[in-house]
């Protein structure tokens, strides 16, 4: 019999997925911060290191296709404890790499863990959330990805001066002692119990019945990974390379720009469940908009620091409301695969995004590949989300 989700049991799940992403964002940004250190052990180029974060962006929705699929067919917590533990392990397995064919490969195997957490965690905590809370819980949830942001800089700070670029990586076995948390705390969603599919076939069916709404949910997903990963993945080597940053410099504007990001994530989910999903997201990108000038030209470095904070407040406060917003548009049977899939292909679509940046700053200062990329994204993203539909608050028993 399918049981009633307690207090308790809403908030282990909360809990597993905001650090299950905050782990895993904490995993991959290790090697934005470490970019150049890698590059010069390697004997490579930025643009040539950065091209490891896009090949972990586009095996992430190889990821988010297997364990979404798993989701929906043999429920929630499996998958995510199976992916907890993998992509520890393989992260642990990066600091080992001994040159940088095995390290693309590796970090290929990372984007495949990443891209199951996502989906598989966001729709195990949106369908226990009451449907008055999905907004607030949802910006809570997407901040994980700026706490793990934050946590890399950190860790960046005080590691990566004494002991170089490896060790960062060793701690990213954590996530696999949350998997254990998962097995001991977190139930099954109801929802999914409910609502699950008898067969593959049956699965397969459903899915297919919703190509119109995945093409639509990609097409947004790219739109959103592009101004994500447009202002945030090249910022520390911005900041390096156009103002000159220690790395113990960039760590800090860096912390700067997350905490703006947690406030300006969760504060735009909660400000969602009042207003609706849609506005909030493109009030706060057209405030990106008009923070990109203080951002990539500003004239000192308070100002440059104000800058970080506006921008990742209104980008992430844009993404703070994407959680609840997939997982309702979503039908009950496949929210495991359908949010995660498609957020997953749009990061694919997304992820040439790093590499072109770094190709652009060869050509004209980074400050220009960063505004003129910005402000691009920003735009798209906006037409993207006015293309909608929008199911703000919808019983979960009520989608079919």
């Amino acid at each position: 019999m399918p049981h009633v989700s307690s207090a308790s049991d809403q908030r282990a799940a909360v809990i597993a997925g905001f650090l299950g992403w905050t782990l895993d964002a904490f995993d991959f940004f290790l090697v934005v911060f470490c970019l150049t250190a890698i590059g010069r052990e390697f004997g490579k180029s930025d643009a040539e290191v950065a091209l490891s974060i896009t090949v972990t962006l586009a095996f992430r929705p190889v990821g988010a296709f297997l364990f979404g699929l798993i989701a929906d067919r043999y429920g929630r917590r499996l998958p995510l404890m199976i992916d907890l533990v993998f992509y520890s392990v393989v992260e642990v397995l990066t600091g080992f790499a001994p040159n940088y064919v095995v390290f693309l490969v590796l970090r290929a195997l990372f984007g495949i863990g990443m891209g199951g957490e996502w989906g598989v965690g966001a729709t195990l905590v949106m369908e226990k959330a009451p449907p008055r809370l999905r907004g607030l819980l949802s910006g809570f949830l997407q901040q994980g990805y700026a706490l793990g942001y934050l946590l890399a800089a950190i860790a960046y700070l005080f590691v990566f001066p004494r002991w170089g670029w490896r060790p960062l990586f060793f701690i990213g076995g954590l996530p696999a002692l949350l998997a254990l948390f998962v097995r001991m705390r977190v139930k099954e969603s109801e929802v999914w119990e409910k609502t699950k599919r008898a067969t593959w076939r049956h699965l397969g069916r459903s899915i297919a019945r919703q190509w119109k709404l995945f093409l639509y949910m990609t097409l947004l997903m790219t739109t959103m990974n592009l101004a994500s990963h447009g202002t945030q993945d090249m910022y520390p080597t911005f900041l390096q390379r156009q103002w000159g940053f220690s790395p113990a410099h960039r760590s800090i504007v860096t912390a700067i720009s997350m905490v703006g990001a947690i406030i300006g994530g969760t504060l735009a989910g909660l400000l969602s469940d009042r207003l609706g999903r849609r506005k909030l997201i493109v009030f706060s990108l057209m405030f990106a908009v008009i923070v990109v000038p203080l951002w990539a030209y500003a004239p000192s470095e308070g100002l440059l620091v104000a800058g970080a904070f506006l921008m990742q407040f209104f980008v992430q406060g844009a993404w703070g409301v994407i959680p609840a917003h997939l997982s309702e548009l979503a039908p009950n049977e496949i929210r495991g695969f359908l949010p995660g899939f498609s957020y997953q292909c749009g990061v694919l679509l997304a992820s040439s995004v790093v590499f072109l940046e770094a190709l652009f700053a060869q050509h004209v200062s980074y400050a220009a590949a960063m505004a003129l990329t910005a402000t691009a994204v920003f735009a798209m993203a906006i037409a993207a989300t006015l293309a909608g539909p929008e199911r703000r608050g919808i019983p979960f028993e009520d989608l079919k």
